[in-house]
């Protein structure tokens, strides 16, 4: 029988991603039932693997509910089952199928900080074990109205737009993202080896500490699209001023013409042309969300324009990105918080990356 596109996605999830063995414990979580062709094969596709497949499906609208009705206590509280997951789950498939992508615009900002709180060892958590080697996750997305919408295209030109990120239009896309791999290797080791980048570009000028930290070539282990090279920068080792050209989306909000001023690794300062209200309470959601967890290069020249989805947006050819709050364990990074907020700058209008004072990236081209 001839395989759907959804076969094709499916086993990049199930055997490239996460590398689902015998016995493993596989959650697979869905964000609505937009998400069932491929919440069925991913089932599927575990199944002949050998896994044990544990499927949660989202009701849509549940979580303006629960803000709006939620007590401090209940903001606060992580229920045992969600704890049990964290600690036992070997693999986690989680599918982004928004029915509204602004259903969360308008959430009291002091609630949604308060929650994000609660919830971030969770994360933190997740993200240990995926360091140890103990867990592996990926977060992938189908097509929907609501996503649709948000990139300003009919549904079938998104579904293209989807499936051409992720190859899913060739004939081996796990081929591909071995190859895109190995050239963002090269360059993660090369930049392995450097002490400071320095990013220049409109009202931009701002230089990062990365001696000692580890960069990492992302081809779809994690992100589904994918493309990227990051590290997290040392912590106190991050100063200048940085513009984000791009509107810039989180959980529902987004902010335009955000400019960030730096010093010794804490935003100082904060700016936006809009939403700077939500940018700021989330900038002060915890002691940690003042700092900068990641610094990145977005490779994938698949993905050309903002789409308002930040697991598309942050993956464009030509432009960097930069997160405020938790950094990556992984990278050698120690910044804890609920917030991992990815600020997507373009590079393609003179941006230039230095390694060293060395011109390595140039009007969003690598040039070394």
């Amino acid at each position: 029988m001839q395989k759907t596109i959804w076969d094709k996605y499916a086993q990049v999830l199930v055997d490239y991603s996460t590398d689902v063995q015998k016995g493993d414990l596989v959650l697979i979580r869905a964000e609505s039932f937009e998400a069932r062709d491929l919440v069925k094969a991913v089932y599927k596709r575990v199944l002949e693997k050998g896994g044990n497949p544990l499927v949660r499906v989202a009701i849509g609208g549940l979580s303006e509910v629960f803000l709006k009705n939620a007590s401090d206590e209940q903001l606060d509280y992580i229920d045992p089952i969600t704890e049990l997951e964290y600690d036992t789950v070997d693999k986690y498939i989680s599918i982004g199928a928004p029915l509204n992508t602004k259903n969360m615009a308008r959430a009291d900002l002091t609630k949604l900080a308060r929650r994000g709180k609660a919830s971030k060892h969770l994360s933190e958590k997740l993200m240990k074990r995926s360091a140890e080697g103990s867990a592996k996750w990926v977060i992938a997305d189908v097509p929907t109205q609501a996503l649709a919408q948000e990139a300003k295209m009919s549904l079938d030109e998104y579904s293209e737009f989807l499936f051409k990120s992720c190859y899913l239009d060739i004939d081996d896309p796990v081929a591909k993202l071995k190859e895109l791999d190995q050239k963002q290797t090269r360059w993660a080791n090369y930049l392995n080896g450097v002490k400071n980048i320095r990013i220049t570009g409109e009202k931009t000028d701002i230089t990062f500490n990365v001696e000692g930290r580890k960069w990492i070539s992302c081809s779809g282990l994690n992100n589904y699209p994918d493309g990227e090279v990051f590290t997290s920068p040392v912590e106190d080792g991050i100063n200048g001023e940085i513009y984000f050209d791009y509107p810039q989306n989180y959980r529902g909000n987004s902010a335009t013409g955000v400019h960030l001023w730096i010093e010794n690794g804490l935003v100082v300062k904060a700016k936006a042309d809009t939403g700077e209200e939500f940018l700021n309470a989330m900038i002060n959601m915890d002691e940690g969300s003042h700092g900068i967890g990641e610094i990145a290069i977005g490779t994938n020249d698949e993905i050309q324009e903002i789409t308002g989805n930040i697991l598309f947006d942050e993956k464009i050819g030509g432009a960097i990105h930069m997160a405020v709050g938790a950094s990556y364990p992984e990278t050698g990074g120690k910044n804890v918080s609920g917030l991992h907020w990815d600020l997507i700058k373009n590079m393609k209008n003179g941006g230039k990356i230095f390694a060293d004072d060395v011109l390595i990236y140039e009007n969003g081209k690598m040039i070394i």
